[in-house]
């Protein structure tokens, strides 16, 4: 298939498909007579693949490995799972930074009057602004 039938395929755009051959997520694919880049449909199990590991939170880099451990290298189901082990802890201790903000932004919140009071005498603005010694 062309690119733009594999970009279809793949729910991406031409472009998408471009950066993953220059990055090596997708294997160079044989060229026509023509000159066209004809890929197999492996390449859109490929694409959607890598979508899905996108979504859970891999990086390209990270989702490359995945690619490596799944069709390149002899690996085992727990190399794998130490991948995923290290994303969930990854993805945990975003979540903590992400919980303290917002427990940080709340107490801010409480502290603000709002209404028409000039910004000279916001408390959110005085904490962005003091002094974090």
């Amino acid at each position: 298939m062309t690119r733009g039938e594999l970009a279809k395929h793949g729910q991406v755009n031409r472009e998408t498909i471009r950066y993953y051959e220059r990055s090596g997520l997708l294997p160079l694919p044989a060229r026509s007579e023509a000159g066209y880049r004809l890929f197999a449909p492996a390449a859109a199990q490929r694409i959607r693949f890598i979508k899905r590991a996108q979504a859970v939170g891999f990086s390209l880099d990270e989702i490359r490995t995945l690619l490596d451990l799944k069709f390149g290298q002899p690996a085992t189901c727990g190399d794998v799972r130490g991948m995923v082990d290290t994303k969930l802890a990854d993805i945990d201790a975003k979540i903590s930074a992400l919980q303290a903000m917002r427990a940080e932004l709340t107490v801010l919140f409480d502290e603000c009057p709002g209404g028409d009071r000039p910004t000279e005498e916001c408390p959110i603005l005085d904490s962005f602004a003091a002094d974090a010694s």
